[in-house]
């Protein structure tokens, strides 16, 4: 393994902790196991907040102690006690100029210069592809990294899951589950589209727990003519309602992802383009083919909030607990991942090397098609 070697757990006194990306059911455990770990070796524990983004604040209050009293109580909690970000890329930290324009300078050396001017002998990265990106960049640059798989979309390479997947999917799932009866009543299609960017999971698993009869996902370009065939075929059979869950990075056969325009905000220069509208394209279509009455609903961030599942739950706490080993024995340049039944460490570079997808020739594909879910090709 392409990994840095440390002194071992003698050489650490204090660590640091610093969430990045959007946020995930589960992160305030994997955060309460890491600081209550550590505390019994004996090392202390600070949080940086807001990304790398409390690093290179003038405000030195965003690096805050962390101890038993401060993470009481949140292992059932949403969110992040320390904030989150997607946009403190220390390589390419948006600096507003005199004139109202920004510009993007490399800040990471001021990032690892700030951490030993804190005393943080290692920082442990919660994030997905994008943080843990960063933290491996930082890495090779020297610093002692150990990353935790953060991601709703279950997309990184390495790790059996991810934490925060399980309960997007319950929450995806619950939705379906009560859109049927609505669909139902007024014999509607109901189109339900939930996040993912380029992987299926969340859509394929939700799916097929709320017995949807369409499964959109990016692995399989659809038609969208076979998605109505299914339809169709559902009314003919005396079944006159239908509830397609579209993932939002899926496309159409030939076709583009669709993406909408969101407001730049103070410190980014334009616009941002960013994944979204499928589900209202689907069900234009299918009322214009069809002629059947059809609502569309997007989730949205509605699947990053609330109380995380148990077994996200525990799973969080395996991983802060496991960084916290991989600390101690100075296995650093890794990211902890779950292979069952063991959590073990892998290098960070395997973990970004390919986004993990759904395997189209896989068994959870071959289950839909069996039971007959309409994949749209």
């Amino acid at each position: 393994m392409n990994e840095k070697k440390a002194g071992g757990a003698g050489a650490i006194r204090k660590i640091a902790i610093n969430t990045g990306g959007g946020d995930a059911p589960g992160l305030n455990a994997v955060i309460r196991a890491i600081v209550l770990s550590a505390r019994r070796r004996g090392w202390s524990v600070v949080g940086i907040e807001n990304g790398y983004g409390g690093l290179l604040a003038d405000d030195p209050g965003q690096v805050v102690p962390l101890g038993s009293d401060e993470v009481r109580g949140i292992t059932h909690r949403g969110g992040t006690i320390l904030g989150t970000t997607n946009r403190s890329d220390p390589f390419a930290w948006p600096v507003r100029l005199p004139d109202g324009s920004i510009e993007e300078r490399d800040r990471s050396g001021e990032v690892i210069e700030s951490l030993r001017e804190h005393g943080i002998d290692a920082l442990v990265a919660i994030g997905g592809d994008g943080s843990l990106d960063l933290a491996h960049r930082l890495s090779k640059r020297g610093l002692p990294v150990v990353g935790v798989p953060k991601t709703i979309d279950n997309d990184l390479c390495g790790t059996s899951l991810t934490f925060g997947f399980l309960t997007a999917v319950e929450t995806a799932t619950d939705a379906i589950g009560k859109l049927h009866s609505t669909a139902e009543s007024h014999r509607r299609v109901m189109v339900v589209e939930v996040m993912g960017r380029d992987a299926g999971w969340i859509a394929l698993y939700s799916g097929l727990a709320g017995s949807a009869d369409v499964i959109l996902i990016p692995e399989i370009p659809f038609d969208i003519e076979r998605v109505c065939d299914k339809i169709r075929e559902r009314d003919a059979s005396g079944r006159d309602f239908s509830i397609v869950c579209v993932a939002e990075g899926a496309k159409p056969a030939g076709g583009e992802m669709v993406t909408k325009i969101l407001p730049g905000g103070a410190d980014v220069a334009d616009d941002q383009e960013r994944l979204g509208g499928l589900g209202d394209m689907v069900a234009r279509e299918i009322a214009r083919r069809t002629g059947k009455e059809t609502r569309s609903l997007t989730l949205g961030h509605l699947q990053r909030g609330g109380t995380p599942t148990s077994y996200d739950r525990v799973m969080s706490l395996r991983f802060g607990a496991a960084a916290v080993r991989c600390v101690a024995r100075g296995r650093f340049g890794t990211m902890v991942a779950l292979d069952p039944p063991l959590v073990r460490a892998i290098p960070l570079a395997e973990a970004l090397a390919n986004p993990k997808l759904v395997p189209v020739d896989g068994d959870i594909v071959m289950t839909a098609q069996a039971i007959g879910v309409s994949l749209g090709d």
